[in-house]
């Protein structure tokens, strides 16, 4: 059984916020698999179903995201769990609008979420870092995580979340490679008639040129005719050139 946990805040406010993306990941997942309600439990919103044999809660804490790590806790201790058993889906400026990474322990890099679920179950569980991009200073991280995504960002977001609804009978297998590859394949999906081949490589292909076609074998000039040697003796020669 996966606790899958997607970091964001409560309320319509933050909705659309790069910093609830994590609760957007879920939503797309509860809506595509047929998962139940969401239902008041655990100090945040909670539902859960089955992908075939593997069982998985959904939780979207409902702390705020400073205080994140408490419905964390709560919900392991109530399904007995171990922070090998939870994977958390969160906003990561550091990496590119777009970017899926997957990771297991590690720091929390100054995200708040993170660091509360550090502090309540400590580093080693699984992450999802999902790529907003950053605003170009430190100073202005706050109120960027904290502003709408923009509507350039709409295409590459719904791609983003189409493809981690796509991977999270993965997530819930406990198969990381397998729930990337899923999410690749609507973020980067292969180009037609490329074969196996990279996209850089099948540019760089050209195509084989036509075979030459033979052309008839023109007819050669004829060789001028050979003159025929001259016996004649001298006496014949100078009579012949006053006739």
């Amino acid at each position: 059984m996966k606790l899958i946990v997607g970091l964001g805040n409560p309320g319509a406010r933050y909705a659309g916020n790069r910093h609830n993306i994590g609760f957007m990941a879920l939503d797309r997942i509860a809506a595509d698999h047929g998962f139940g309600p969401w239902k008041g439990k655990h100090q945040g919103s909670l539902t859960e179903a089955r992908f075939g044999s593997d069982r998985a809660v959904l939780l979207k804490p409902e702390t705020f995201m400073n205080n994140s790590g408490q419905s964390v806790q709560a919900a392991m201790r109530f399904y007995k769990l171990t922070p090998g058993d939870v994977v958390v889906l969160h906003d990561e400026i550091d990496l590119a609008p777009g970017k899926v990474k997957h990771k297991v322990g590690g720091g929390h890099a100054g995200h708040n979420g993170l660091r509360s679920v550090h502090a309540h179950i400590g580093p080693d569980y699984a992450r999802v870092r999902l790529g907003v991009g950053h605003p170009g200073h430190k100073d202005r991280v706050p109120s960027y995580v904290l502003s709408d995504f923009a509507k350039a960002d709409q295409d590459w977001l719904d791609d983003v979340l189409r493809g981690i609804s796509d991977g999270a009978a993965w997530l819930a297998a406990g198969a990381p490679d397998k729930f990337l590859n899923a999410v690749a394949l609507r973020t980067a999906p292969p180009r037609s008639g490329t074969g196996n081949q990279k996209p850089a490589a099948a540019k760089a292909a050209k195509p084989a040129k036509p075979a030459a076609i033979d052309k008839p074998a023109q007819p050669r000039a004829a060789a001028p005719d050979t003159p025929a040697p001259d016996d004649r003796t001298a006496m014949q020669k100078l009579l012949d050139r006053f006739r």
